[in-house]
């Protein structure tokens, strides 16, 4: 079979509820992928940042298959002898006190949604009912019902309702309209340091700073969205730590398994997690030997092999590279590590058929946001395959 015969296949017996490049992706190992008509490419999406050790890290692989052969799943019925050693260790990395572990980012959205609730009404003496949790504006978490509510991408909604009451929205990077939507009732605020469906927007410098005296001054939870934009792709542990600040709780996920499994957790203090008793929250398969395992190893991967300060400063070379391209239809770079937003002109016409060209130049990038490319390579890139994809992202950003 080839490319159009997958294509054909998925098209007929799968739901359209993705536009993806027609590539039909075969292999990877580190940032490249090879197709089925054995066509290779440079990854510079890293599965929405998932994959930042890069495809099929031979540590993370091992890490798998050691535990599969032993247990996958007990439920959380029983203990394992995994997750206990990847609550301490994630506890020793980021100096949270508890943490929580689910499968997908959406559910890790989900589980601190509840316990920002439970602990309004149980700690802050918010009356039952009446919790507030605040957005931002062109915020991405996720697609349940409760996460589509504080969306205002209007697509993501359409059809969907109704919807889920007890959330605010405020824009993005204004700090002044975040303190005036808070209320007594007000139980938090999330955000993500760093927009990455957005567009890879990067707010104010200061905006978090601010935001967290906000809430510190208000009693309010601020909680880090951090799956796309933490565990090194924005070229620290957490983006928020460009900012110096302690956020009440962190939301991770992607990365965090190198890909190889979903895993996801909530990290907080035991003022907010330790809300939740036997029986208010759970996950078959949330916490499982096999997900613990991958993810122990993909942490370590992280740290030992350097890739935070790999992300800082390979991201730094790559977004002067790509400011040296003199495109009229370049409008804005933006980003921070390797997180990376090209931010195109609306007379560009649209960010995908550049995507498009770069595939047909053997680099793999997808548009967001109908006007913006994103590269977020896998971090075990080298400065040479950077200079190696600035020769082929030039000639596209300079085609007419």
């Amino acid at each position: 079979m080839n490319t159009q015969d997958y294509i054909a296949m998925e098209e007929k017996y799968g739901a359209h509820n993705y536009h993806p490049l027609d590539v039909v992706i075969e292999d990877a190992k580190g940032i490249w992928v090879t197709d089925v008509d054995g066509n290779k490419y440079m990854d510079c999406l890293a599965a929405y940042s998932a994959v930042n050790q890069g495809h099929c890290h031979p540590r993370i692989v091992n890490a798998l298959k050691e535990q599969a052969d032993k247990v996958t799943l007990t439920s959380r019925a029983f203990r394992n002898s995994q997750l206990p050693l990847l609550y301490k260790e994630l506890s020793e990395l980021t100096g949270y006190e508890m943490v929580l572990p689910m499968n997908s980012g959406a559910e890790a959205v989900e589980t601190i949604l509840k316990a920002a609730r439970k602990w309004a009404y149980k700690v802050k003496g918010v009356e039952d009912g009446k919790a507030e949790i605040i957005a931002c504006t062109n915020n991405f978490a996720g697609r349940t019902i409760s996460i589509v509510t504080f969306s205002t991408e209007e697509q993501y909604k359409d059809g969907f309702g109704p919807f889920t009451p007890g959330f605010k929205i405020v824009e993005y990077g204004n700090a002044k309209e975040l303190e005036e939507a808070i209320t007594p009732n007000t139980a938090a605020f999330i955000v993500e340091p760093i927009q990455g469906e957005g567009g890879v927007v990067v707010p104010p410098e200061g905006y978090l700073k601010e935001a967290y005296e906000i809430c510190k001054k208000n009693n309010v939870l601020l909680i880090a969205d951090e799956i796309q934009s933490g565990l090194g792709r924005s070229g620290k542990l957490f983006a928020f730590e460009y900012e110096g600040v302690r956020p009440d709780a962190v939301t991770i996920g992607k990365a965090l398994s190198g890909g190889l499994y979903p895993v996801s957790a909530v990290l907080a203090n035991k003022e907010v997690l330790g809300v939740f008793n036997p029986g208010d929250h759970g996950s078959t398969f949330g916490g499982n030997p096999l997900g613990a395992a991958v993810a122990r190893e993909a942490l370590k991967v992280l740290i030992e092999e350097n890739l935070i300060e790999k992300s800082y400063e390979l991201g730094k070379y790559f977004r002067e590279q790509l400011r040296n391209v003199n495109s009229k239809h370049v409008k804005e770079i933006r980003g921070k590590g390797l997180f990376i937003g090209v931010e195109l002109n609306k007379e560009a016409g649209g960010a995908r058929r550049f995507c498009e060209a770069l595939m047909g130049k053997g680099i793999l990038a997808k548009e967001t946001h109908e006007n913006v490319i994103r590269f977020a390579p896998p971090l075990v890139i080298t400065k040479d395959e950077i200079d190696w994809a600035m020769e082929r992202i030039k000639d596209v950003l300079l085609i007419d």
